[in-house]
């Protein structure tokens, strides 16, 4: 099994080139890099960066040079980093790499951009009542999707190994902005439903499925406004499955969600073909992010295999695998059997011969022994995954690329 590391552009310029793919490469024995190419706000502590140990990250840039050819008649267009400004780290370690016979792989979160939520915010998740969601655009925008296709082939023409693609997808109410307050009750269903986009596209997306959008819009923001008033409708306390969602709206609500799945499909189709026409050897790994909505702050993942939720972010994980051509699962758990159930329930669906890779933590909460890390691993290799990617470089004590080289060569 081959794998590499998550990092950012920063990591890179702040430790040099050279010495973040030497540690990479002899001492943890990975095969590969994967480069934050566009990625999101977030505050991080960096254990051994010498230049910052704290460090807001620029957030809603990208960390390449883009060509303003691909963007031609957009709208939407990147922003680009004050670091990419002053140098291409992208451009910088494809050649690196390639003397060392290093895969890069480009991790890329798309839609989840509040710069450009902010600037373009008739193009963003808009919920029930009309409000939009500036920290997310929306997959059925016919505008996001042509960004989303230029992003991605203006990526690929750097002549990188395969995609990551982040955040191609709806994302929850909870997952957005810093210093969220809500101070009424809301109960899962209700966040769930609040979290639901009813923009014009989605609108007419459901339409052509042959759903009356409005109706569940206006259901929606029925049941929500009793939330908000103190007096939720009982449906409101019922736990979040398929089963007690779709049937509500009058039954047109499961409609709803299964037209969503399909827009979600549909531009990890036009993703993956933007990238096969520039470079067609790449793979686009479609990253799901259901195991990291379940375990990501405890590492203690409960429930149903993480694949069986993700239906809450508009993805049809057999399907967007195959529009894609692969798919990454994101692995935060610190029982290797908890991973083994997950794992395997995405191994199951998968179309057969599907690119797999999994995301796995050497760190806190996850991993706190390098007999843990190789445990998961080990499970990773069982269950058919054909990579593991390692989160975070800059992130991660430097003794974990010891435990790496062991989880994965010994």
């Amino acid at each position: 099994m081959k794998g590499s590391a998550f990092l950012f552009a920063t990591d890179l310029h702040d430790e040099g080139l050279e010495a973040v793919l030497d540690n990479l490469q002899s001492r943890a024995g990975l095969e590969g890099v994967s480069l934050a190419c566009a990625y999101h706000h977030a505050r991080d502590v960096f254990p051994h960066n010498p230049v910052r140990r704290v460090r807001y990250l620029e957030g809603g840039t990208v960390f390449f040079r883009p060509d303003p050819e691909r963007y031609q008649g957009l709208r939407i267009r990147p922003l680009v980093s004050e670091l990419a400004q002053q140098v291409d780290m992208l451009a910088e370690l494809v050649d690196a790499a390639g003397r060392r016979g290093m895969a890069v792989r480009a991790w890329t979160v798309f839609l989840h951009n509040t710069r450009l939520g902010s600037l373009h915010p008739d193009c963003a998740m808009q919920n029930a009542f009309g409000d939009p969601y500036i920290t997310q655009l929306c997959p059925a925008n016919p505008e996001v999707r042509a960004f989303a296709a230029a992003l991605a082939s203006d990526i690929a023409r750097y002549g990188v190994d395969a995609i990551l693609a982040e955040a191609l997808c709806y994302l929850g109410f909870d997952h957005g902005y810093h210093h969220e307050r809500c101070f009424v009750r809301l109960s899962l269903m209700a966040r769930f439903l609040f979290g639901l986009c009813f923009c014009r596209h989605c609108l007419e997306v459901a339409g052509r499925a042959g759903v009356d959008g409005e109706q569940v819009r206006d259901a929606v923001r029925q049941a929500l406004e009793g939330a908000l008033a103190g007096s939720p409708p009982t449906f409101l306390e019922l736990e979040v499955t398929w089963e007690n969602v779709a049937g509500l709206a009058g039954g047109q609500l499961g409609g709803y969600l299964r037209a969503r799945m399909e827009a979600v499909a549909a531009l990890a189709g036009a993703v993956s073909q933007a990238v096969r026409q520039v470079r067609p050897e790449a793979t686009v790994y479609f990253m799901d992010m259901s195991g990291a909505a379940k375990g990501y702050a405890t590492g203690e993942p409960a429930g149903e295999p993480a694949p069986l939720s993700a239906w809450q972010d508009g993805v049809d994980v057999a399907a967007v695998a195959r529009a894609a051509g692969g798919l990454e699962a994101i692995g935060y758990a610190r029982d290797p059997e908890r991973l083994r159930f997950d794992l395997t329930a995405y191994s199951e669906l998968l179309p057969e011969g599907t690119p797999f890779s999994v995301a796995l933590r050497p760190m806190l909460p996850d991993s706190d022994s390098p007999a843990n890390l190789a445990a998961k691993v080990a499970v990773a290799r069982q269950v058919g995954a054909d990579w593991v990617d390692f989160y975070h470089y800059g992130l991660m004590p430097l003794d974990r690329l010891d435990w790496i080289r062991q989880a994965l060569h010994s």
